[in-house]
């Protein structure tokens, strides 16, 4: 099991909770994972977010593993440059 920190506004689609657990190995099952178990961050997910594991962030890098991190975190797409 992972605990995911989920980040600002994207507690509403958990209900508010600020930490949740799911079944996941890399940053791709974890998604798919908190999108069946959270269905209204499936349109989040959808849009774009980055993943902070062990706090280096990752967007789009699926087969990162997240099985056995410290800290995984769910945070709306950073932007920037």
């Amino acid at each position: 099991m992972v605990r995911v920190k989920i980040w600002g506004s994207l507690r509403t689609a958990t209900g508010g909770a600020e930490e949740v657990e799911v079944e996941a190995r890399t940053i791709r099952d974890m998604l798919n994972a908190l999108a069946e178990a959270h269905p209204g961050l499936a349109p989040q997910i959808d849009r774009g977010v980055s993943v902070s594991v062990d706090g280096a962030i990752y967007r789009d890098s699926w087969l990162t593993p997240v099985e056995g991190a410290k800290e995984v975190v769910l945070l709306p797409r950073l932007a920037g440059g």
